[in-house]
């Protein structure tokens, strides 16, 4: 058949639930789809996100995974909320790993942002972004996006559609004006006649309509949803144990497998000998990944040991002479030898600096870290007849099907993958750091039966995508009363997010730049990614300038930030509610960090003494943060407190070092972490504002390492321009005593 030019423009529809380009002639549309695939009885797709079941349950299909965040249920509040359903009726369901619910509204999110689009062409260009995730298989959990990003354009205009959509199948059914409908509580109400209808059983006549291009979205004074705290959707299965996480998978026949991997990166098995291995009792396989060897046993316990028995020998790929110290004297000669990238220029800091007479200089380094998931990776893969099942927790499902199903040499209709809870992700389980689903693959295809690849402790601190190390060199240049004329900063690698180089403070002359400076060692999306790096570099030393300008470093900052700016609002509140400037006890001091990421702004003032080993000791963190709209406000807390224990962590104990080309770290005793006990008191106020949703995932991590560097500063003297903490003597400064008295 020729297309209309209505199945042309329809052919892409509003994001979450309309048609893909050109699927309005070749196939049926995405809601079509995700009926075929995923509808249970009497339920009807209005969108692809969302369904109605005739008892008037609401089902909102999620394309995220669940790590602790809290996005299987601010999401389906953000649909829930523009639907006008009763909460009560609403659960949820994780959105399978298929093609159907590629997420297109996080593709826009990435490419478009807010920029507006004509209303004319909203069906085009949103099919378009859902095509395109489609393409690139694209459903990752990560980049603080879940809300920002598919809330905002996804859940919110599913749930939008769906509304319109329910209101023109009650007028139509009733014969009266859409106008004189309202939504409310998962009913469709006629006021002037009394006459009411569930959305259950208006659900099937709404699905015969197509979802509208540009539902109308509710304005915030009319939440009656989002903006309360709701009971998470993933605590009770948590609590009871039955919540199941990849490592968790048993089926009938399961063997386990154990790999030992070659210790330097970029190096691969030159031969070994299993014979050994295959004598011990419950082994059936030893097999060579190319990376690494894995022994197959009935259980975890019996393939482990037996590693011990397989003769391996692995090449060094050319990297065994690579430790620490030549990466980091590498970065410095790159800084100043290398060939520099513009990242920002403004004004002419060259020239402010030939102006000034008070110059002031310093150099950064920053760490690899390694992510510790608490669950180590795995994953279970089973390849029979031309197919493959896969049972695994990943921040990317439809992405790690394509992955098995590019090593099997399967079609991605073949390989069919269960999304598994995650026992922390923090980007080590993104589409960038696949190789242990790479290798589960291969492992499965030596073996008959499903086989579930576990890696030790060990192994997922020595073989992980790790934060990458970073070298900073920044210079500051004064006027005669100690304001500053102008920032400079050249520092290694170009990351992502690209701004996060950027500092919010207004000062006129501007010269940032970086050098790439390649190494051996893989890295990966670390939680808040250069965020982290980057607000140590930035934060601690406008901290030293403040210090150097003889001035209050909350006020210095302060005064770089522009009148009744989001930025002035948020660290101000934060100020207050540390009370700055007010007396603590014997031995305690404030510091105070800033940044923005992720469209959210945050600002954290700590209180830090030391310990009687000369350690040091956070005892409370207060924390502002502006990110547009608070979703679930119990939720967005606790990803903040987890950003801030996270951070913590690496602030004082994160520390990857390289010797012979491989990681000396192995596990939690020599890769410590923040306990309990040495957890401070955290306390978190949201400033909202009119501002786009912002992310909670990851904002909270980064200001926490340079506030406790600026904080050790103002009470020793010392100042902390490498991480880990641990690894600085505080007990050796001139202001201790009198910070003390």
């Amino acid at each position: 058949m020729k297309p209309t030019r209505r199945q042309l423009l329809l052919g892409g529809s509003v994001i979450g639930g309309g048609l893909l380009l050109g699927y309005a002639t070749m196939g049926p549309s995405r809601p079509e789809r995700a009926q075929d695939l995923a509808a249970r009885d009497g339920e009807h797709f209005l969108t692809t996100w969302l369904t109605i079941h005739p008892d008037n349950r609401v089902t909102v299909y999620v394309p995220h995974a669940e790590m602790g965040q809290g996005v299987h249920t601010s999401l389906p509040m953000m649909a829930a909320e523009e639907l006008e359903a009763d909460w009560n009726l609403v659960e949820m369901v994780q959105a399978p790993a298929d093609p159907t619910w590629a997420n297109g509204p996080l593709g826009r999110g990435y490419l478009a942002g807010e920029a507006p689009i004509p209303s004319a062409l909203t069906g085009i260009v949103d099919a378009s972004f859902f095509k395109i995730a489609e393409l690139m298989n694209l459903q990752i959990t990560g980049g603080s996006t879940s809300v920002r990003f598919t809330g905002q354009w996804g859940m919110r205009m599913a749930g939008a559609a769906a509304k319109e959509m329910l209101i023109r199948a009650a007028a139509d059914t009733w014969n009266v004006p859409e106008g004189e409908l309202v939504a409310r509580l998962s009913h469709v109400h006629h006021e002037a006649t009394g006459r009411s209808a569930s959305f259950g059983e208006l659900a099937a006549k709404a699905a015969e309509y197509d979802p509208p291009n540009n539902p109308v979205l509710k304005s915030r004074e009319n939440f009656t949803i989002m903006g309360t705290s709701k009971p998470r959707y993933d605590i009770p299965s948590k609590v009871d144990g039955s919540a199941v996480y990849g490592v968790d998978v048993q089926l009938p026949g399961l063997k386990v497998a154990a790999i030992r991997q070659a210790p330097v990166f970029g190096g691969s098995v030159k031969s070994f000998d299993g014979t050994r291995a295959l004598q011990a009792r419950g082994v059936s396989h030893v097999i060579s990944t190319g990376d690494g060897v894995a022994v197959v046993a009935d259980n975890y316990w019996r393939a482990s040991q037996a590693l011990d028995l397989v003769e391996v020998e692995f090449d060094d790929g050319g990297n065994g002479s690579v430790s620490t110290e030549s990466i980091f004297a590498q970065f410095h000669n790159d800084i100043e030898n290398g060939s520099a990238e513009d990242d920002v220029i403004l004004g002419n800091a060259d020239n402010a600096f030939a102006e000034s007479g008070h110059h002031l200089e310093a150099r950064y380094e920053v760490p690899f870290l390694a992510h510790t998931c608490m669950e180590p990776m795995n994953c279970t893969v089973e390849i029979k007849d031309g197919k493959a099942n896969v049972w695994v927790g990943v921040q990317d499902a439809l992405g790690s099907k394509a992955k098995v199903a590019e090593i099997a040499g399967l079609s991605l209709d073949d390989v069919t993958l269960t999304p598994l809870m995650l026992g922390g992700g923090f980007g080590r389980r993104g589409p960038n750091a696949p190789n242990f689903v790479e290798q589960a693959t291969r492992i499965a295809m030596a073996v008959e039966g499903p086989v579930k690849l576990v890696w030790s402790r060990e192994e997922d601190v020595q073989h992980d995508y790790y934060r990458p190390a970073v070298a900073a060199h920044l210079s500051a240049s004064f006027d005669e009363t100690g304001n500053p004329t102008a920032w400079k900063n050249t520092y290694t690698r170009k990351d992502e997010p690209v701004e996060a180089s950027n500092i919010p403070y207004g000062i006129a002359n501007q010269a940032i730049r970086y050098v790439e400076s390649p190494v051996h060692v893989p890295y990966g999306a670390w939680r808040s990614v250069a965020h982290t790096q980057h607000t140590f570099f930035n934060e601690s030393f406008i901290d030293e300038m403040a210090h150097a300008a003889g001035k209050d470093p909350y006020q210095f900052r302060r005064d770089l930030l522009p009148d009744g700016s989001r930025h002035k609002a948020v660290l101000e509140r934060a100020a207050k509610e540390a009370g700055w400037g007010t007396p603590l006890p014997a031995g305690h001091v404030r510091g105070i960090a800033f940044q923005e990421s992720f469209q959210t702004i945050v600002a954290q003032v700590v209180e830090v003494s030391l310990d009687a080993s000369g350690a040091p000791k956070v005892h409370r963190v207060v924390c502002a943060a502006d990110c547009g709209t608070v979703v679930n406000p119990d939720g967005a807390r606790a990803q903040v407190e987890s950003g801030v224990i996270y951070g913590l962590t690496a602030a004082l104990f994160g520390e990857i070092t390289i010797e012979d080309g491989a990681v000396v770290q192995e596990n939690f005793p020599d890769y410590d972490a923040v306990r309990l006990a040495q957890t401070p008191k955290i306390e978190v106020h949201f400033v909202e504002s009119d501002a786009p949703f912002g992310g909670l995932g990851e904002p909270g991590t980064p200001c926490i390492a340079p506030a406790v560097a600026n904080a050790l500063f103002t009470l020793t003297g010392t100042r902390a321009r490498t991480l880990p903490l641990m690894n600085h003597d505080f007990k050796a400064g001139p202001q201790l005593a009198s910070a003390a008295d």
